[in-house]
């Protein structure tokens, strides 16, 4: 199973702990079983910069939990875009992130919107964060 958690166009989140008064107005989360090839999509809008406590800025992305039989614990990751170049280079997690490793976290553009393949090990892994 694949739920992702995001926010809105404004980087708004739909949440209590989003203290903004405009906080958003639609929920931002999805579950998808995958097919039994691992497969599977969401239909969504492409989320808004998001405020940190520190007074940075992340850049758009999508956060990513990845559950399966025979895992114990889940997996956590992200989904960053690449037409945010200067974005994603202020961003504060993915600059945390070994710079060769990164792009395990960018989507690539395909017909329908992006594409995020989930590698969960292997030869270029999928980045996972401990949360």
């Amino acid at each position: 199973v694949v739920e992702i958690w995001q926010a809105d166009e404004q980087g708004r989140f739909d949440h209590p702990d989003d203290p903004r008064p405009e906080s958003a107005s639609r929920q931002g989360f999805g579950r998808c079983p995958t097919s039994p090839d691992g497969e599977f999509w969401f239909r969504t809008v492409k989320p808004g910069p998001l405020p940190t406590p520190a007074g940075e800025t992340e850049a758009p992305h999508i956060d990513v939990t990845v559950l399966a039989r025979g895992m114990l614990n889940r997996l956590v990751t992200r989904i960053y875009f690449p037409d945010e170049e200067q974005a994603n280079a202020a961003d504060p997690v993915l600059s945390a992130v070994d710079p060769e490793r990164r792009h395990t976290l960018v989507a690539t553009p395909d017909q329908e919107g992006y594409r995020f393949d989930i590698r969960i090990q292997g030869d270029d892994e999928t980045v996972f964060f401990a949360v």
